[in-house]
């Protein structure tokens, strides 16, 4: 979140990957900082001027952040095609968010950006506290619920990490994340309705903590950088047993969600079609409509079946059709269109033993009686 050092972590892990010659990418996403402290090889700000969009657009500092964001992840395919093709050769990709939460982890931007890196390389979430701001119970509380939705939210690997340790340790906090009463103790001094609050939200948070992976670093001193890329490969391991599974489950469900839209789209159009064109065409779109009631029988035709339509289409053209029948009947603005429904009335007669032929034609049908009328 705002203010935990998580800007000064990234210019200490740049540090550490280099003295530990580790091959990575470090890409900011964060359009608004003045100034670096680390080298970056991908950088927003490269590609969308902060400040322009706020006097463009007339926004605040946070609307221009997230308007930013939401114009970088247009061309965010460009930036995973980059990443991807360095793959092979790199160890890690750090990314560097927008300290702002909301804007990155509700916007639809932060989503997009999100789910295509998990998608295409293992990813681990590093949520960056300020150890020392979190020695009330209740600003401690408020963390752990911002940790908590946050990994609920973006459904891959968690890394918990208390930064600051050179001014406050750690160790209070892990003692509150797994001994409830020490907790409770610590909360019975705020007197204030949160401290209550706080209390309860304690137990409820007891099975979040349970599976929650932790690690204190001071991002100053380097102290704890071992431990914390320890910590991460250990996390990333969950990626291919838990959440790459997950993730894979959730596109073929997708998948499958708009396969169905899409039939039903189908369906709903050959009804149409079938009160536009008549009682012959009527039969036509019962026959094709009766095999939308075997979901298992509506898989692609196939190249073979194309052959035949493109070998039949050829036929008919050689016999001196044409397409002269979709000249207008005359120059005269009185054209009624019928000879041209007529026109394609014979061509699926022509196709009667093909019923995905005429399937094709019908589309055609129904846009010649829609001019009609």
């Amino acid at each position: 979140m705002a203010g935990s050092g998580k800007t000064t972590l990234m210019q200490r892990i740049a540090v550490y990957i280099h003295e530990k010659q580790k091959a990575s990418y470090i890409m900011n996403l964060d359009p608004a900082v003045g100034k670096l402290q680390y080298g970056c090889n991908i950088d927003i700000r490269d590609t969308v001027n902060y400040k322009e969009v706020m006097k463009q657009y007339q926004l605040g500092p946070n609307g221009g952040i997230l308007t930013s964001l939401n114009l970088f992840a247009t061309k965010f395919d460009q930036v995973m095609d980059l990443i991807e093709k360095k793959a092979g050769e790199l160890e890690h990709v750090f990314v560097d968010t927008p300290g702002q939460i909301e804007i990155f982890t509700w916007s639809a931007s932060g989503t997009i950006i999100s789910d295509m890196l998990a998608y295409s390389l293992p990813t681990v979430v590093l949520y960056v506290v300020d150890t020392p701001r979190t020695v009330s119970p209740v600003t401690f509380m408020s963390n752990m619920l911002y940790a908590c939705s946050i990994m609920y939210k973006l459904k891959l690997p968690f890394l918990l990490v208390f930064n600051k340790c050179d001014i406050t340790a750690s160790d209070f906090a892990n003692e509150w994340m797994t001994n409830y009463e020490v907790f409770q103790e610590a909360v019975k001094q705020e007197t204030a309705y949160a401290g209550a609050l706080s209390a309860s939200m304690g137990l409820v948070l007891e099975e979040f903590y349970q599976n929650i992976t932790t690690v204190s670093v001071s991002a100053v001193t380097g102290e704890g950088m071992d431990e914390l890329f320890e910590k991460m490969h250990k996390v990333a391991e969950e990626y291919h047993t838990v959440y790459r599974p997950m993730l894979e489950s959730r596109v073929k469900e997708k998948e499958e969600r708009d396969a169905k839209a899409a039939r039903k789209r189908v369906k709903n159009l050959r009804k149409q079609m079938a009160a536009a064109g008549g009682g012959q065409d009527m039969n036509l779109a019962a026959a094709a409509g009766g095999q939308d009631d075997d979901e298992d029988d509506e898989d692609d035709e196939g190249d073979d079946e194309m052959e035949e339509v493109k070998d039949s289409a050829a036929e008919f053209r050689a016999e001196g059709a044409g397409l002269k029948a979709f000249e207008p009947d005359s120059d005269s603005g009185d054209d009624d269109g019928e000879d041209d429904l007529e026109y394609t009335r014979q061509v699926c007669s022509f196709f009667s033993d093909d019923q995905v032929a005429k399937s094709r034609f019908m589309l055609l049908e129904l846009i010649v009686a829609l001019c009609i009328r």
